[in-house]
């Protein structure tokens, strides 16, 4: 679980990087370089280290180095209430690729269950296009205290919720096919 919650770590790190220095600061530019400096680290202690990155990780620094690019030339805090919208979409496009969740999952898990693992992915998939179209009806209708509300509270909530029910089903169905399995 442990390595899970690493992996998760850094293939997200930069976001989270922006996120939190854009709340506390609400300086678009500092959060953006900050978030670029920090992808840019990764992949070159990456290098480095001789580890290689994940197709989620390459996905997640190439979507902070572009979008934080243009989000600097334009300086724009409307197109900043759309950027975890097109984050949202695009990690759901990532989300599409058959078995990339196996990676983040234990060996019991990906050995016993991966149907129900590729499964659980198409479902990730589902929950980011659905949080993305949130987010642009917030950025469309919302005032910015409603918008922050709902990255934070219901976005965050929504995943921290699909991540509880997923672990908890994971451990019954694992338990149920181990034991049909002894008997």
């Amino acid at each position: 679980m442990k390595d899970v919650f690493a992996k998760l770590t850094a293939d997200f790190l930069s976001a989270a990087v922006f996120f939190i220095l854009y709340i506390a600061t609400d300086d678009v530019v500092l959060a953006t370089a900050a978030a670029v400096a920090v992808a840019v680290v990764q992949v070159v202690y990456a290098r480095v280290r001789g580890v290689s990155l994940s197709f989620m990780a390459y996905a997640s620094v190439g979507l902070v180095i572009v979008l934080g690019g243009v989000t600097l030339l334009t300086n724009d805090p409307r197109f900043m209430f759309a950027k975890p919208a097109i984050g949202h979409f695009a990690i759901g496009l990532i989300m599409l690729k058959r078995g990339w969740m196996l990676r983040y999952v234990p060996p019991i898990v990906s050995e016993t269950i991966p149907e129900y693992v590729t499964a659980a992915g198409y479902a990730w998939a589902a929950l980011m296009f659905a949080l993305g179209l949130g987010t642009v009806a917030m950025a469309m209708h919302g005032d910015i205290k409603l918008w922050v509300l709902y990255i934070t509270v219901i976005a965050g909530g929504a995943k921290v919720a699909a991540f509880a029910l997923q672990f908890i089903a994971f451990r019954f169905v694992v338990a149920n096919r181990l034991r049909a399995a002894r008997a």
